[in-house]
């Protein structure tokens, strides 16, 4: 493809020849058809030469928050017999931008590196790459764009904030509450009961006494604590929410709460709605802060249906529902699941208190509400604090 400058030089030729016809100068039909003959060889080494490239990148820090700088750096490496000459260099992350950098020239084995920096926001899953080169001549009058190497995925998690402590709900031991308890991860040692075999479960929990006697294979299932399990349910029914900003924070709310749940030795399992991340994937918390990352506002999403087939495959332990104003079906939900999760906690993002937190508040559930911009460090340290004085005074 011809640039701007070989249209220019076609442009002149052609005035050039015009001129030669008009005035008879030989020198001026020359110089047109010089002009002409170098803008078809610029082409013509454009669309011949094709380069052979090896593009290595690299993304630091590979874990990224809502408004981190993640720092990028993009080497191409010439692998051909032949220098490439003016090559342009774009890395385009889709939705944040593009970064472009050039070269005068590669030469055979030889390298050029561009580094640049990625404002983080907002948070989402972003594809980084594949890297575009755009060749021309030596003189620019042509130029090829190609693609080549790997895209990579920046994903970029949503901001946390830090969460002390917990609060204090039905069910739950005071005795028992530390700042950082032992708790046991993906199931205890004690023997619990039996249960039919599901597709993925651990052959060598497999009762062989049981599953002779009934045909069929029977799995242990052994005992966890369930102080050390918890279910996190991101509401994203858009219907729940006043605004965008407020789905934001319930968001963050999550990515809080899963956090300190991780740090504090609970087994966690993620709900969003669309997606589900569950304690016992090879690498939980990153699912989890991924499937967050992703989430988006769903329209006519069935909560309480979904969370009923979500009861089946539930392990007790702590609830902890984050949304906006919570309505008639978040509070069956959570009715719903009451009896396999009896500790309740209920994160809600509205500007004015709903009436509907007194229904809850009345099923034994801690509820703990701000506004988008508030704080979910300072409103969970008062509904920690808050409960133990309730206890205390007993």
């Amino acid at each position: 493809m011809l640039t701007d400058r070989g249209w220019a030089a076609l442009g002149a030729s052609l005035a050039l020849v015009v001129l030669w016809i008009a005035l008879g100068e030989i020198e001026l039909l020359a110089t047109g058809l010089f002009l002409t003959s170098a803008a078809v060889a610029a082409w013509l080494y454009t669309r011949i030469s094709e380069p052979s490239v090896r593009v290595i990148r690299h993304l630091r820090p590979t874990l990224v928050r809502e408004g981190d700088q993640a720092l990028v750096r993009t080497a191409v490496t010439n692998i051909g017999r032949w220098s490439i000459f003016n090559p342009t260099i774009e890395d385009e992350v889709l939705e944040l931008g593009s970064a472009r950098f050039a070269a005068a020239r590669i030469k055979p084995g030889s390298a050029t590196t561009g580094t640049y920096q990625i404002l983080c926001r907002p948070r989402g899953i972003y594809q980084v790459g594949p890297t575009r080169i755009t060749l021309s001549d030596p003189l620019r009058f042509a130029q090829q764009t190609i693609e080549t190497g790997e895209a990579d995925r920046l994903v970029v998690y949503p901001t946390v904030e830090p969460l002390d402590d917990f609060p204090v709900v039905r069910g739950r031991d005071p005795s028992m509450h530390a700042v950082r308890p032992e708790f046991s991860h993906r199931g205890g040692e004690d023997f619990f009961t039996l249960r039919e075999y599901r597709t993925g479960d651990d052959l060598r929990r497999v009762h062989w006494p049981s599953s002779a006697k009934r045909d069929e294979l029977m799995i242990r299932q052994l005992e966890t604590p369930w102080q050390s399990r918890a279910l996190v349910v991101l509401d994203a029914r858009e219907e729940c929410y006043e605004s965008p900003a407020d789905f934001e924070k319930a968001v963050r709310g999550a990515a809080s709460v899963v956090r300190h749940l991780f740090a504090s030795g609970f087994d966690t399992d993620l709900w969003t709605g669309t997606a589900q991340a569950s304690s016992r994937d090879p690498d939980p918390f990153p699912r989890a802060m991924e499937a967050l990352a992703a989430v988006k506002l769903e329209r006519g999403l069935d909560i309480r249906t979904v969370l009923g087939a979500l009861r089946q495959t539930g392990d007790g332990g702590v609830l902890i529902f984050v949304g906006g104003r919570p309505d008639a079906d978040f509070y069956s939900a959570q009715q719903m699941l009451a009896r396999d999760y009896p500790a309740t906690i209920l994160l809600s993002v509205s500007s004015e208190p709903s009436a509907r937190l007194i229904d809850f508040q009345r099923a034994g559930v801690v509820t703990i509400s701000v506004p988008a911009d508030g704080s979910w460090s300072a409103a969970w340290l008062e509904a920690t604090r808050n409960t133990w004085s309730t206890v205390s005074a007993r």
